[in-house]
């Protein structure tokens, strides 16, 4: 299967979209935040970047979902900062603390071109929503270098659906993560107001534009909507109201990634209702009523040894 942005678009087209991005950033509305802020000319609002994109690593990657790791590696690129606020980010040294260095057009499709060279099945863009504009140009030079293999957006879920009809055709497999079924959560914890109803009108976006999960014959994925769900203490991600969401509005095929690892980390252990990790129950009770609802794909299962291990794709 080719790559949506060599089977659909020209290079002319990837260019006229990375002005388009560009200009949305000149009064920064990018995302839901709509902060105005003129990052063309050094100023920033809530991502806290320019027009200079930072990132903090570019390698395969092996502790991806499998069907993104294959058996070379999810080429993984991870940008500095975030246009979240997430009081328990596990990565919060590079999300919040914006540890990394600047990469210009040039230098963002040197990597894609060699994490390509290394074998890795897809380019997968972390936390890439704040730098869209600057991922589409680096793009354009490196699919006239040669790049041919899928990208994945694997975002925070707070997305803007103007930013994302603008990448269509050019993503091929995108991976949010639904975080909160609650508004007053989200913005309490996150940072982001009306999460909730953002992150709904986006993934509905994602999956008009790509669809179900689609795999090749060895399992890797090519095209389509993988998400994620990290459980949280005490119910408060609302993981219930989330699975019925994707069960009843995306698709009973949708590939979702139900997540067990919460830990307290950043902020968290200040935070009462956030100073703990999830218990057995906690996580069971969504996988089964995920199953209740249909769905089958992605999700962990627990084997005879009592731990849990991530399903396959199909």
């Amino acid at each position: 299967m080719v790559p949506a942005y060599r089977e659909f678009l020209t290079i002319k087209e990837l260019q006229d979209r990375a002005n388009e991005l560009r200009e949305s950033m000149r009064e920064c509305v990018l995302c839901p935040h709509q902060c105005r802020a003129r990052r063309t000319v050094g100023r920033y609002g809530v991502c806290r970047t320019t027009e200079v994109a930072n990132i903090s690593a570019a390698a395969p990657h092996y502790g991806e979902e499998p069907p993104l790791v294959g058996s070379s590696g999810s080429g993984t690129i991870f940008f500095s900062s975030c246009n979240l606020k997430c009081a328990f980010c596990q990565n919060y040294e590079i999300s919040q603390l914006k540890r990394g260095w600047p990469v210009s057009a040039l230098g963002l499709a040197q990597q894609m071109l060699r994490l390509q060279n290394f074998g890795c099945h897809n380019i997968n863009f972390v936390t890439p929503t704040h730098v869209v504009p600057q991922i589409v140009e680096a793009l354009v030079t490196a699919v006239e270098r040669g790049l041919r293999i899928p990208l994945v957006y694997n975002c925070g879920g707070y997305e803007s659906v103007a930013t994302l009809r603008l990448l269509e055709n050019i993503v091929d497999i995108y991976m949010p993560d639904i975080k909160y079924s609650d508004n007053g959560h989200s913005k309490r914890y996150s940072g982001a107001p009306e999460y909730w109803d953002v992150v709904r009108s986006a993934v509905r976006e994602m999956q008009r534009q790509v669809g179900d999960l689609l795999e090749d014959r060895e399992g890797v994925a090519r095209r389509g909507l993988l998400v994620r769900h990290l459980v949280l203490p005490g119910r408060i991600a609302g993981s219930k109201r989330v699975i019925e969401f994707i069960a009843r509005e995306i698709s009973v095929d949708c590939y979702v990634n139900v997540m067990d690892q919460y830990r307290p980390s950043y902020r968290a252990e200040g935070i009462p209702a956030l100073n703990r990790c999830i218990t057995a129950d906690e996580f069971d009770e969504v996988i089964v009523y995920a199953r209740k609802l249909g769905l089958h794909r992605g999700f962990a299962e627990r084997t005879g040894n009592g731990r849990w291990r991530m399903e396959g794709g199909g």
